[in-house]
């Protein structure tokens, strides 16, 4: 058996439906994998809508886990999918577009709160939260929130504790999740650039923060930290500037790609704000570098102009 997060010994690993399902996630996990990424290129030209997150965790849960995709209930009561057997509601799953939730814990406790609210009214006894990226399950013990599991779905080892979502599974006391959701950023810090110990991780290359990074993969790991383009003050970087433009552009037209392509209007967005408060897009300055007329006509093509104030 393969994959970082092989079963530990315990009394649930000798259980025969255990083993089955832990096969049939090592077996399923390739495809899976592959049409995860097949669905999030959906979101290219348009802002990935909530569905293409949908139809990710239906995968999951009829391919890769043991659920029927009769059982896959959509839009139930509000609660965007609820899992069922018999008929007996087992778990209220908050579903939000994909990478808007992915170790961001103050966009997670949000989305935990509207499933709490669904899985309250429907009286079913554990939720769950995704974008399609990650997993986070708990339990609702005592008007709080019992850790289940937290998974990256954006892997290539499959995560064999998805087993406590199974058919059966889901119904069993979870002891200890492999790994908890991570605690909340301090008050007041920006969930999309949190970065451990009070925002002093620094990249080892550049010496930079997360902030000063047009993607970032995840705050707590700096090796996801792609194209800097401020300098530590927040000010734009002018030299790093029209090479990450250049960079992400490169990539956009064919060339060995160094970000997902979900997240490229987000990041040209991104860098175009900066630009723009130099003064350097095409629509204050007809002279411009060609880095910055290219991203402007780029964020044109994807409708995403508006989004950069100066160019409204």
């Amino acid at each position: 058996m393969t994959g970082a997060g092989a079963p530990q010994a315990g009394d649930h690993t000798r259980l025969a439906s255990y083993t089955r399902c832990v096969e049939r996630i090592e077996g399923a996990w390739p495809e899976f994998a592959l049409r995860r990424r097949e669905r999030l290129r959906q979101g290219l030209f348009d802002a990935p809508a909530e569905k293409i997150a949908e139809n990710i965790l239906e995968d999951l849960f009829t391919g890769v886990l043991d659920w029927d995709l009769a059982d896959v209930n959509l839009q139930v009561g509000r609660a965007d999918i609820v899992l069922s057997e018999l008929g007996i509601k087992r778990l209220v799953l908050e579903v939000k577009r994909p990478g808007s939730l992915a170790w961001h814990r103050a966009a997670v406790g949000k989305a935990l709160d509207q499933a709490l609210g669904y899985a309250a009214a429907q009286k079913v006894g554990s939720v769950a939260v995704s974008d399609g990226r990650m997993l986070y399950a708990a339990d609702v013990v005592s008007g709080g929130l019992r850790d289940r599991l937290f998974v990256s779905l954006d892997t290539a080892d499959p995560p064999f504790e998805l087993w406590w979502l199974s058919v059966h599974g889901i119904y069993r006391p979870c002891p200890e999740p492999s790994a908890p959701l991570p605690p909340a950023p301090a008050e007041g810090a920006d969930a999309a650039s949190a970065a451990v110990d009070g925002g002093e991780l620094l990249h080892s290359k550049y010496h930079l923060p997360a902030r000063c990074f047009a993607y970032v993969g995840r705050a707590d790991a700096p090796s996801t930290w792609k194209l800097p383009y401020r300098n530590a003050d927040g000010s734009p970087d002018l030299k790093r500037l029209p090479k990450a433009i250049q960079a992400i552009l490169s990539n956009y037209r064919g060339a060995k790609v160094t970000i997902p392509r979900e997240a490229v209007a987000d990041v040209l967005v991104r860098l175009c704000e900066a630009a723009a408060s130099l003064g350097k897009l095409p629509c204050q300055d007809a002279t411009t570098a060609p880095a910055y007329a290219d991203a402007h006509l780029a964020l044109d093509q994807l409708g995403r102009l508006a989004s950069v104030g100066c160019c409204s």
